[in-house]
């Protein structure tokens, strides 16, 4: 069927639309559109005004989406009422193809009903770094068919909702406090009392290193390359960047003046390794 057989039958004549005695009816609806965008607008404003401080950033997102979607099917309304359209055949075709559209669109439905429950349950929101499967970044939406993530390599991850219900979602920056793993391995050679003096120390001495919950240290294990010992520190999720930096250098330093060995250490935080460092091997002056 062509656009002009299509426009036959939602009953409309492209020349009598435009002829002389429908201006006023096209001047009208123009007005009408005009004024009940403008509605729509203020009514999206007071519920921001409102939701302000009482509701999450991505249930106020949802709610301005319905609004705006709602303001685009009354405009649609409008325009066929004001121009005598016949929307019986339209709302026909329309009702058999929603049937045929429902049945393609289970999954979409699914998106929705998982959009849903993300919202009612807040496991993230906005600005919050997550962790998806292998992808991990910042959230920038949750819409009703899917999360928007942006990477930190800068790349943009859109994923299904119901991938996300599906899957095992951590949440990075949840709680301001975190806790970073440093596991080292000390030669077997060294005096291992004074090493873990000299960990604890240092980290006592990092000013990003807070003193509750305290700094603990662990004699993991026996390895063959050495004695596995454990630092771990607690620190805000802020600073994570710059203890990182910090602290490795400041064991590096302390080692060096205690002539300790340098061995392979490795940065570990909420329980998942984020890097291995090699400090250096040897001894000081060897």
């Amino acid at each position: 069927m062509d656009t002009k057989a299509m426009l036959n039958t939602l009953g409309i004549d492209l020349q009598e639309l435009f002829s002389g005695k429908n201006l006023g009816k096209i001047l009208i609806a123009t007005v009408v559109i005009i004024i009940v965008l403008l509605a729509f607008q203020l009514l999206l404003f007071g519920m921001r005004r409102v939701l302000k401080g009482r509701a999450t950033e991505q249930t106020t997102m949802l709610v301005g989406k319905a609004i705006r979607y709602t303001s685009f099917v009354v405009v649609a309304l409008i325009i066929f009422n004001r121009l005598g359209v016949d929307l019986s055949a339209f709302l026909g075709a329309a009702g058999i193809a929603g049937i045929a559209i429902g049945f393609a669109a289970q999954t979409s439905m699914s998106n929705v009903i998982s959009g849903l429950f993300l919202v009612s349950e807040k496991p993230f929101a906005i600005g919050d770094v997550i962790t998806v499967g292998d992808i991990t970044g910042s959230l920038l939406s949750i819409d009703l068919f899917s999360i928007k993530i942006q990477t930190f390599d800068n790349r943009y991850v859109r994923i299904p909702n119901e991938t996300i219900i599906k899957s095992n979602v951590v949440n990075v920056t949840r709680y301001p406090i975190r806790r970073m793993d440093i596991t080292i391995i000390v030669s077997y050679s060294d005096d291992l009392e004074r090493v873990l003096g000299v960990l604890v120390e240092t980290a006592q001495s990092n000013i990003l290193v807070l003193d509750n919950p305290e700094t603990f240290v662990l004699v993991d294990r026996f390895d063959e390359r050495g004695v596995v010992v454990i630092l771990g520190l607690w620190f805000l999720q802020s600073d994570y960047l710059d203890l990182r930096n910090s602290i490795m250098k400041d064991i590096r330093k302390a080692f060096i003046s205690a002539g300790f060995g340098l061995p392979t250490s490795r940065i570990e935080i909420g329980g998942s390794v984020s890097e291995t460092i090699r400090a250096g091997t040897g001894r000081k002056g060897g």
